[in-house]
């Protein structure tokens, strides 16, 4: 039976024709199935990584995919023919084996699969050494010897020994490991000879650099790494501070320093400023104090403030030395306490921005700028808090704070608060008084002068009306005739804010980009970067009835009294303008002129907003080319300074009202700011003439 298409094929030919092709269906469905369970068998059970390059080659042709996957196990048809192991190059462009980017590895089963590509490992911070990494690089080869072991199995006890320089030091811990570094910890404490952190840093050459602001009103500080000491080798004869209180470095190996560089009474005027040492990177003031002095108590001193605005305060005791500080949270309390601390009894301080850092003055130094600005604020703070019931009356509402502080030598502990005062607003120029019945500025550090003016007129009484009392005045006979201050008598004038105007508009400090250096990595405040733009130095006037300054017109016309009465604007000088006169005519007024030498103050103190450069500028930079002033005046520069502690911004509405106080006083005064008059309508004590002297002394 011939099929169709076949011809006159013979019945042997035809079968032997569809055997042939029988054959041939049956080799390629075991081919089909040789190489599916190929595919079953060499599929991976983990995840493996390839380079783009190789993943673009497998997919390029399915031909090239089978020709990758199956290169050992399919041999050439022809033998004449060479295969790709032999070097012929592929269809994707590869060659053979001698040209593959990957060699290839056998696999389970024999067949080949890709070797795995190890994943790059991401560095990630520098770990801190501990005591054992760092005495093995002051000392290396030392021999760890154990001890000893005791305790049952499950909790045993191993004590390690290393003898350094001829002394043994012993360490024990649950491990062989952590015996060995509390025996490491031991030798390194032994070669620490220095009081405290600071001296230990210089001496053994720490190069560290750190920009945090730990002075802003942030919550929460970054937490960042602090290495323990590394020591010097005993050989070396180690470099300290010297303890005569100057600031030369000596290297003798007598190490006798007192127990804080900070000490309890100056007696050798002009002291000497200690330069300043780098701060350990990183780590809060909390975990940084914790490290030099572990085991430290904060103690929960008050809370006050209304509750959108309260004000903790935390306490903490170092070395027998009280210190405090206040936040909007217990936290930030916590750390300026612990800031404080570290800035007296370490002299570490944690910001180093240099417009952050104290402007000295040219005069006689009789103070260390940091621990004056901070009792000097420390003191006013108080001060106002007793006044007002623990900042619970409703007078304790306030934008700025002001006050003056008195010295009289060289120990902090006897400043003496003179005057208090709050404020930020002038007077209506409808209500001023040509009798000068009515305050026409109470901005508070404007109040505050006033105050002290009162002060200085009863001192003067004091010495003229009995001459058993001279010696408590802080007047004295001059020899050029009237009379002058005594010469350890300093008033320091402290504001919780910059003053407005030239110092103040320039002065909120961002971190900028540019600061940013690839050592510390963090965001520096730069200097002014502008310093002879016009906008710089200009004089200001204060918006009446208002807050905030505007620049005084060139052309601007003459003011008037009945101008003002008129409607015209008032025009009041700015706080900042003012202080700048108060730096060349003294702060004494033009009538006590005429009997005593002109007074100036001392240091400038503000409790936020403090910008160097600006503050600088605004006091006295910008009228240095002043000329041919009369006798006994000068331009006054005194030391400008931050506290530590620095005050958090008040948010609010600012208060209509401003109060007052001089010591002496009972109790403070309350003035509407926009009449000048308290609320009666009764002139200020500030207006009246000056009181008998009945200040207690």
């Amino acid at each position: 039976m011939a099929s169709p298409g076949l011809g006159t094929l013979t019945t042997g030919a035809f079968f032997s024709i569809v055997g042939r092709r029988y054959k041939r269906r049956r080799k390629k469905r075991s081919e089909r199935k040789d190489r599916s369970g190929l595919r079953q068998s060499r599929n991976p059970q983990k995840h493996f990584t390839m380079d783009i390059e190789d993943e673009e080659n497998m997919s390029s042709s399915s031909t090239d995919v089978k020709e990758n996957r199956n290169l050992d196990n399919m041999p050439p048809k022809d033998s004449s023919t060479p295969g790709p192991v032999e070097g012929l190059p592929l269809s994707n462009g590869g060659g053979g084996s001698t040209s593959r980017k990957r060699p290839l590895e056998e696999g389970s089963n024999g067949h080949s699969k890709y070797r795995l590509k190890k994943r790059r490992k991401t560095p990630g911070p520098v770990l801190p050494k501990n005591a054992l990494m760092q005495l093995n690089e002051i000392k290396p080869g030392l021999q760890y010897m154990l001890l000893s072991q005791t305790g049952p199995v499950h909790a045993p006890l191993f004590v390690m020994s290393v003898e350094v320089n001829g002394q043994i030091f012993e360490g024990s811990g649950p491990t062989k490991k952590k015996a060995k570094l509390h025996a490491a910890e031991k030798a390194l404490r032994s070669f620490v000879q220095f009081p405290n952190a600071s001296e230990a840093h210089l001496a053994m050459g720490r190069t560290l650099s750190v920009n945090t602001d730990f002075t802003s009103d942030q919550a929460d500080f970054p937490d960042t790494l602090f290495n323990g000491f590394e020591t010097p080798d005993k050989s070396e004869p180690p470099f300290y501070v010297g303890s005569n209180g100057d600031d030369s470095f000596s290297s003798s190996g007598d190490v006798s320093l007192s127990a804080s560089p900070v000490p309890a009474s100056l007696t050798q005027p002009p002291l000497p400023i200690p330069p300043p040492f780098p701060p350990p990177s990183g780590k809060n003031p909390v975990m940084i104090l914790n490290e030099l002095r572990p085991g430290l108590k904060y103690d929960f001193l008050s809370e006050s403030g209304e509750s959108h605005a309260k004000s903790f305060v935390m306490s903490v005791v170092v070395d027998g030395q009280f210190f405090e500080g206040s936040g909007r949270n217990k936290k930030l309390a916590k750390a300026r306490a612990a800031q404080s601390a570290l800035a007296t009894v370490f002299n570490l301080h944690l910001d180093q921005t240099p417009s952050r850092q104290p402007v000295l003055s040219e005069g006689l130094q009789l103070h260390l700028p940091q621990v004056l600005a901070d009792a000097v604020s420390r003191l006013v703070l108080g001060k106002f808090s007793d006044l007002t019931d623990n900042f619970s009356s409703p007078h304790a509402r306030r934008k700025v704070l002001s006050g003056v502080v008195m010295t009289t030598g060289t120990d902090v502990k006897d400043a003496k608060v003179i005057s208090v005062s709050t404020g930020t607003k002038c007077i209506n120029g409808e209500y001023m008084s040509d009798r000068g019945l009515a305050l026409n500025d109470c901005h508070a550090e404007i109040i505050s002068r006033r105050s002290l003016l009162r002060f200085l007129y009863a001192q003067l009484e004091l010495y003229l009306n009995n001459k058993e009392d001279q010696k408590k005045s802080i007047f004295q006979k001059s020899e050029r005739g009237g009379f002058r201050l005594k010469d350890t008598v300093q008033f320091h004038l402290y504001i919780s804010t910059s003053p407005c105007g030239d110092a103040r508009i320039f002065s909120p400090h961002e971190p900028v980009l540019e600061g940013m250096t690839p050592e510390s990595h963090q965001l520096t405040e730069p200097a002014d970067r502008h310093p002879n733009r016009k906008a710089r130095g200009q004089l200001r006037t204060k918006i009446e009835s208002g807050e905030g300054t505007i620049p005084v017109r060139s052309n601007a016309s003459i003011q008037t009294w009945d101008g003002v009465l008129q409607g015209e604007r008032l025009l009041t000088m700015s706080c900042s303008d003012k202080i700048a006169r108060w730096n060349v005519v003294g702060i004494q007024g033009s009538l006590l002129s005429i009997f005593v030498e002109p007074i100036y103050f001392s240091s400038i103190i503000l409790g936020s907003l403090y910008h160097g450069d600006h503050l600088s500028r605004a006091m006295y930079q910008r009228i240095s080319n002043i000329e041919d002033l009369p006798p006994l005046y000068t331009l006054n520069k005194p030391l400008l300074s931050g506290i530590s502690n620095a005050e958090a911004r008040q948010p609010g509405k600012a208060p209509n009202f401003s109060v007052n106080w001089t010591v002496g006083d009972s109790a403070i005064e309350v003035i509407n700011a926009t009449t000048g008059k308290d609320e009666l309508g009764r002139p200020s004590r500030l207006c009246s003439p000056p009181p008998a002297a009945h200040q207690d002394h």
